[in-house]
């Protein structure tokens, strides 16, 4: 498309957007004078569906006139509430259903994944990781390899970008490999980079770690609903996410796990267990010998988190109901739109970080600014823009095409250069 840098020409691209009445099925959050804010933070916090709301009064509702009877005689009994999210969950994160489980938080499913898939043996004990991984994963990592009797400064090693680039090249991992390969036990790096919204190619990745004998597992808090993740095809071993961000489940709500099938009823596998993961004809009887479920609820630990799960419901009929394939689409032309829009900005203190090409990022673009001191994203801020900061130069911002407008895109660029 060709675009131009009229207020028109943005309202026109509303116009004809076919998903844009998915925005009335969110609270838009209200800057200080009433108006909606420009929330482009969908990267960090998505916004409310407004079923969500009604979803939990549900549950409060049924769980104050059923009591312990809401577990099984109700449409969405609690034994079985995570299962309403399997399907449409598989079909976001591109999963067979039972590779798939909602549960827990994020950083406590990547502990679990690492107790079944780390297996440090002889030399064969270091972790790739990406340079500047989120820091919660780095903990992690962390101290996986503490717990297993390893020293952190010599078994992880860092995927790095070149002097001068921001974001990583597949040749430099292959060269870790070379060097390193019969010494890697895990490679374990984020779908997309927090920090540049680099989308990394997790077929390749996978496909690499394995021609090495390595496991392979992802973190994908920043690629879950937001990018074509395909996890059943890139053959990794697990994958991990929130679904707060892009999925809208609500602040530090619940999460997924992935477990690719070729370990879907391996007995060898050590891992934590707890009795939701325990065989479902046979979870009341109480047995004592843990016999885990196929797939990725196998590795369940306790009963659902049932007020946490009602928001993703909500969140994910509408997935459904604009269909995953239609938003990826949207979500490539609006994010092509604010890049343009961004480049037209006049002077050099903005520059984008994140890969050019569409098939490296998704709908986060992180822009770097030279000198900053964050007086600019404080600026920004007062005039009704919601996005996100991280140190020390970078200001992140996804328009996600589930409820943000190119006039989301037009009005931030107009505060942006305004600032400026």
């Amino acid at each position: 498309m060709t675009y131009n840098s009229t207020k028109e020409f943005a309202q026109s691209l509303d116009q004809a957007d076919e998903l844009a009445r998915f925005r009335e099925s969110f609270t838009i959050p209200k800057h200080v004078d009433g108006t909606e804010s420009i929330y482009l933070c969908g990267n960090s916090l998505g916004v409310q569906p407004k079923k969500a709301v009604e979803y939990v009064a549900d549950e409060l509702n049924d769980w104050a006139q059923l009591g312990v009877k809401g577990h099984f005689d109700k449409t969405f009994p609690w034994t079985r509430y995570h299962e309403f999210l399997t399907d449409s969950m598989a079909e976001v994160v591109g999963a067979k259903p039972h590779e798939v489980v909602v549960m827990n938080t994020l950083t406590p499913n990547l502990h679990f994944m690492m107790v079944s898939f780390y297996k440090p043996s002889g030399k064969r004990r270091k972790i790739v990781m990406e340079a500047d991984a989120f820091p919660s994963d780095t903990y992690a990592v962390d101290s996986q390899i503490k717990w297993h009797g390893g020293n952190p400064a010599e078994d992880i090693i860092l995927w790095q970008p070149r002097p001068g680039s921001s974001t990583l090249m597949m040749e430099d991992l292959e060269t870790i490999f070379k060097n390193h390969g019969d010494e890697i036990a895990l490679v374990m790096i984020a779908s997309i980079n927090y920090y540049t919204g680099q989308f990394f190619d997790l077929k390749k990745i996978t496909e690499l770690g394995h021609s090495h004998g390595a496991m392979v597992g992802f973190d994908c808090a920043h690629g879950a609903g937001n990018v074509d993740l395909k996890l059943h095809d890139s053959g990794a071993d697990f994958a991990v996410w929130c679904t707060y961000k892009y999925m809208n489940s609500g602040p530090g709500s619940i999460a997924g796990c992935f477990v690719h099938e070729r370990h879907a009823d391996n007995d060898q596998i050590n891992r934590f267990a707890g009795w939701w993961g325990h065989n479902k004809e046979e979870r009341f009887l109480m047995k004592p010998k843990f016999d885990p479920i196929y797939g990725a609820e196998g590795w369940q630990q306790s009963n659902a988190p049932i007020l946490s799960m009602a928001p993703i419901r909500a969140s994910m009929e509408l997935f459904m109901e604009a269909g995953f394939d239609n938003l990826l689409a949207k979500s490539k032309q609006l994010t092509n739109y604010l890049e343009y829009l961004i480049h037209n900005i006049e002077g050099d203190r903005i520059k984008i970080i994140t890969p050019k090409d569409p098939k490296d990022r998704g709908c986060q673009l992180s822009l770097a600014v030279k000198d900053a001191d964050k007086s600019l994203f404080e600026t920004i801020s007062d005039k009704g823009v919601i996005a996100d900061w991280r140190e020390p130069d970078v200001i992140r911002v996804a328009p996600v095409p589930l409820y943000n407008s190119y006039m989301d895109c037009w009005n931030f660029v107009q505060i942006l250069a305004a600032a400026l």
